[in-house]
């Protein structure tokens, strides 16, 4: 993979990866947001041929960052998976099982939505509203405007918008590529998984843009 780059917040350290993904150093945590497993056979589900090998990719690029990064927890800031239970998440189960003293937590997003039993099962740790470390990093799945707002100290990491940001060539031309988006207060990070779509940020001239390009993560501010 490609190397990941280096970004200091409150003190620590966090490594920002072009495969979506964060892993904070002093608290040896990887940080995933919205995955979305089980997405492509929903889709499949309601006659929309959508590859399960879609699944498949994601779920491998998961296991990768894993084996790079040798986390002690995965914080997963919601959206793990997309609808209801299918034949995608019976294969979770089974991924599961082979990591299985691996700690997960999971920030509830507005697609978690399996029944409490299926997450007992599989050993996921369910928060449902958010979830703070070290008194000062809180774990959201969608800010509230208060917290998008927030002038104090903490700092948030959330989920659910899907950043995106557009980058202009000459003749016109222009490319939307995933981003991590940083403000002075959170962060929101890109959607790990690769089915899911792109919302256009506008970032302020003092916010830090992340777009990954290739693979590889391009500081554009």
């Amino acid at each position: 993979m490609q190397v990941p780059v280096a970004h200091k917040l409150l003190q620590h350290q966090f490594w920002l990866s072009p495969d979506r993904c964060v892993f904070w150093e002093e608290e040896k945590a990887l940080i995933v947001s919205d995955l979305h497993f089980g997405k492509s056979g929903h889709f499949r589900k309601h006659g929309i041929p959508v590859p399960q090998t879609v699944y498949k990719n994601d779920l491998q690029r998961l296991v990768s960052q894993l084996q790079y990064f040798q986390p002690k927890q995965l914080i997963v800031v919601g959206d793990l998976f997309h609808s209801h239970q299918n034949k995608e998440l019976e294969l979770f189960k089974r991924w599961r099982h082979d990591l299985a003293d691996l700690p997960i937590r999971l920030v509830r997003g507005n697609h978690d939505i399996l029944h409490d039993q299926w997450y007992q099962e599989a050993a996921i740790e369910v928060i449902e509203e958010s979830l703070s470390i070290d008194n000062h990093f809180h774990f959201i799945h969608d800010l509230l405007p208060e917290q998008m707002n927030y002038t104090g100290t903490d700092y948030y990491f959330s989920g659910h918008l899907h950043p995106g940001i557009c980058i202009s060539g000459k003749g016109r031309q222009s490319l939307s590529f995933p981003c991590f988006y940083f403000t002075r207060s959170f962060c929101v990070l890109p959607a790990f998984g690769q089915f899911t779509g792109l919302a256009m940020i506008n970032p302020a001239a003092d916010e830090n843009v992340f777009a990954i390009v290739n693979k590889q993560i391009i500081q554009l501010q």
